[in-house]
């Protein structure tokens, strides 16, 4: 065990048996689980455990952060200055990753959580939570997409309006999408805050993370199952920001679930929830 920058966080390198090492950041005291609620998070596209804990160091989650404790997964390749993932190493599905990431409360001693994931993340802890529901208690889903083909459409009509119709569906692109989907589409978005907004967002993307990991689990994502949460057993929170480019996938798969195990938070006027409206998923709402 070694800690990070932050001296509240402590790391863990966890084994499983088919995604490899898994880097776990633990925020707060886990000897005092029994008294605390325990979140179990997962990054989206494109970045790592950094951005859940920056949202939990948010002024506006204080309240929750003083009577919590967080459990920040890296997917495997997105710890900071991680090499390239060997060629022999297959990537993980997003179900595989969702069964494997038990594996870290096993590690912890937490008999269960709740899980709090955005993208990507929210569709790995959903799988996780249809694989091992006695051991996440609830779900909370920041712009978790269910179905494949709805977001490729929409990728591919919303993403030619920025760039023109003969598009390349580069993982990079799709990263792009992914993040500021509600901005490049908007005719509102001057081109050159665009530009700058799209730069700034590559610069970061070529500081501590790698990018050829990076790739990999954008690939995953892609390439991931239709998510089937109908008769799912943990309670689910469906966050969404209006502007997001998932937003309407959110809504269907809210439409389809059964209402006494799933409620849907959407929030007016931002695409990036986490980043753009942490005040409007204070405790109360989680």
């Amino acid at each position: 065990m070694t800690d990070t920058d932050d001296k509240c966080v402590q790391k863990y390198v966890v084994s499983t048996d088919r995604s490899g090492d898994i880097h776990v950041h633990v925020q707060g005291d886990l000897s005092q689980q029994d008294k605390r609620c325990v979140f179990l998070t997962v990054h989206d596209l494109g970045t790592n455990h950094t951005s859940m804990v920056d949202f939990v160091n948010s002024p506006a989650m204080s309240e929750i952060k003083e009577r919590s404790c967080f459990i920040h997964v890296d997917v495997p390749g997105h710890e900071e200055n991680s090499p390239d993932l060997p060629e022999s190493y297959p990537f993980p599905s997003l179900q595989t990753l969702g069964e494997d990431i038990v594996t870290v409360l096993d590690f912890l001693h937490v008999s269960y959580a709740v899980g709090l994931g955005e993208g990507a993340g929210a569709n790995v802890l959903a799988r996780c939570g249809q694989a091992h529901p006695r051991r996440l208690l609830g779900l909370i889903l920041v712009n978790c997409t269910a179905s494949t083909s709805s977001v490729a459409d929409a990728f591919r009509s919303r993403f030619s309006r920025w760039r023109g119709a003969d598009i390349s569906q580069s993982e990079e692109d799709f990263l792009i999408y992914h993040k500021f989907g509600h901005q490049i589409s908007s005719d509102s978005c001057e081109v050159a805050e665009r530009e700058r907004m799209l730069a700034e967002y590559r610069s970061r993307l070529r500081g501590n993370l790698n990018t050829h990991n990076i790739k990999q689990y954008v690939r995953a994502f892609i390439h991931r199952k239709d998510l089937i949460l109908r008769g799912c057993r943990p309670d689910i929170l469906l966050i969404t920001g209006m502007q997001s480019p998932y937003a309407g996938v959110v809504e269907k798969m809210y439409k389809e679930l059964d209402k006494d195990k799933v409620t849907i938070l959407k929030v007016d006027k931002v695409g990036d929830v986490l980043a753009e409206a942490v005040r409007n998923l204070n405790p109360a709402k989680l």
